[in-house]
């Protein structure tokens, strides 16, 4: 579909004028504001999924606990259990 020129549909009980393409371009833009601001909040809940997991690490005295190589064994176990997933690298973790 060309942005400028709305795809119409030939209904009999249909009228595209100027004021139904501004509120379908407002509700467009209404969208796009909304998926950005989806996109935003997952991010801000993936922070503090990540803070969350590092005062784990660090309250739990992890090193101390199940050894040095503890986060990079979390880094693998997160990594193995969300494929495709980014974030969970050791370097991260630390």
């Amino acid at each position: 579909m060309n942005e400028e020129h709305p795809y119409i549909v030939k209904i009999q009980n249909a009228s595209i004028d100027k004021e139904y393409i501004a509120w379908i371009e407002d509700l467009k833009k209404s969208y796009r504001t909304a998926q950005i601001k989806s996109a935003l909040r997952i991010n801000v809940e993936q922070l503090s999924f990540y803070w969350k997991l590092g005062g784990d690490l660090v309250r739990l005295k992890a090193e101390e606990k199940w050894g040095s190589g503890i986060v990079e064994q979390v880094s693998l176990d997160l990594q193995n259990a969300f494929p495709g997933e980014k974030g969970f690298s050791a370097t991260n973790l630390w």
